[in-house]
């Protein structure tokens, strides 16, 4: 039986088709979003949700349910923490501007954020989002390498500006990724076979590229790759890729929007657990635990090159407020010992979900590193059941957890709550699976 591969934002988006038997109200808030956005209106599950407030790992809709968030890493210290909301409060009531005049805030967040790099990415350029930040990251690589060509995995996702949607293949509906581009599979496997695989993989697009006229510019990884099912193990396997990429003259560029900031357990940054420094990083989503705001993290030559061919500047990137909120996340990180927390409660989680999978047919692999793992679910053949995992998602909203699905098949429970997840909640999430499975 063939499996048919899934475009990321279908995995769990509500079909507005099927709005029969919604409320009148419900259907009417519906109508309203279509009517404003158009195509481009995005809502998640069968029946969407109106949320009315959050904090810590929960959410709250309109109604006053409660809702154990297991999806969403764009808060990643905690839904509305008071750490946060207080920062962002006092420096908007203070003083908010743009980043051409001496700045405080500023200049103490990028001086802490920076230190928990390694040693040669000592320069930092603030954006406002993740698309941004590896538009950017893109065009230093492109510039430092004088190439063009670009090698990502078959089903990334990496952002929404024109350059990045040629590098996120998961986005693209009626085409392939541009010319400039090419696709490897996910590292997965066993042991030192994912190395080899993936270097070998890595090798073969780099003939490729330059057989069809395009120099390599840089290989843009997220270290957890989670839109291509969460592939964590073995730590390390990235090196003999990356130093493949680099004898080809082309850069490394870590996307870590997704595996950054504790996220993995193994250090502040995904790239930690493989032992590598990479020449570009990236950073988005949960770097001011909600509020906008990015980063491009790189070597003072790659950027002063950039700076010479390119006059770059960003009104809204690195304002006061963005500093304030980002100084805070990295205060509550430290403080708050969340790096060691995700690495404590995701062992003990993802131990639990394998014992569940001992028990259940339906669970294939359980992958992941730290908060951020990957549960496949199989049919009796063995092969992506995507109808299954979509059932799971809306069953799970409807006891109250909020789950969202990865991988090409999207037959994968992305699992990353906010770091503040604990042991309690990875016992309410287990066991409402388990009731979930054994209903069916």
């Amino acid at each position: 039986m063939t499996v048919a591969a899934k475009e990321i934002l279908a995995l769990n988006r509500f079909d507005a088709s099927r709005a029969d038997g919604f409320s009148p109200e419900l259907a009417d808030r519906v109508a309203r979003r279509s009517a404003t956005y158009g195509a481009a209106s995005v809502l998640f599950y069968e029946q969407p949700i109106e949320m009315s407030h959050a904090s810590g790992a929960y959410m709250f809709d309109v109604e006053g349910r409660k809702y154990l968030d297991v999806y969403n890493n764009v808060p990643s210290v905690g839904h509305c923490h008071p750490r946060v909301v207080e920062a962002i409060a006092r420096q908007t009531a203070q003083l908010n501007i743009h980043t051409r005049y001496i700045n405080r805030a500023l200049e103490t967040y990028c001086e802490r954020l920076l230190a928990t790099f390694p040693a040669p990415l000592s320069n930092v350029v603030l954006t406002c989002t993740g698309s941004e930040s590896n538009d950017l990251a893109m065009r230093i690589a492109q510039i430092a390498a004088g190439a063009k060509g670009f090698i990502v995995t078959e089903t990334a996702y990496h952002g929404n500006t024109s350059l990045v949607t040629e590098i996120s293949p998961s986005s693209l509906r009626k085409r392939k990724p541009a010319d400039f581009v090419r696709t490897v599979r996910a590292p997965s496997g066993e042991g030192a076979e994912v190395a080899a695989q993936f270097a070998a993989d890595v090798a073969t697009a780099i003939a490729d590229l330059k057989a069809h006229g395009h120099d390599l510019a840089g290989l843009i990884v997220d270290s957890i790759f989670s839109s291509d099912g969460i592939y964590a193990d073995p730590a390390g396997f990235l090196k003999p890729a990356i130093a493949a990429v680099h004898a080809a003259g082309g850069l490394f560029i870590a996307d870590e929007v997704q595996p950054g900031f504790g996220r993995t357990g193994g250090g502040m940054w995904g790239f930690n657990r493989h032992d590598v420094t990479p020449d570009i990083v990236t950073m988005g989503k949960p770097m001011g635990n909600g509020f906008p705001m990015g980063g491009v993290v790189t070597r003072p030559d790659l950027l002063a090159q950039f700076c010479e061919e390119t006059g770059y500047f960003n009104t809204f990137g690195g304002n006061p407020v963005a500093a304030a909120a980002g100084l805070a996340v990295l205060d509550v990180i430290a403080e708050e010992e969340l790096v060691a927390h995700a690495a404590r409660v995701g062992a003990s989680f993802k131990s639990g979900l394998e014992d569940l999978g001992s028990r259940h047919d339906a669970i294939g692999a359980v992958r992941g590193a730290g908060l951020f793992i990957g549960l496949d679910f199989v049919d009796a053949d063995g092969a992506p059941d995507t109808a299954l995992t979509t059932y799971v998602i809306n069953q799970m909203k409807a006891h109250g957890v909020l789950i969202g699905a990865a991988g090409k098949y999207g037959a994968t429970l992305k699992i990353r709550p906010p770091l503040c997840f604990g042991e309690q909640d990875v016992g309410y999430f287990t066991q409402t699976l388990e009731t979930i499975l054994a209903a069916r």
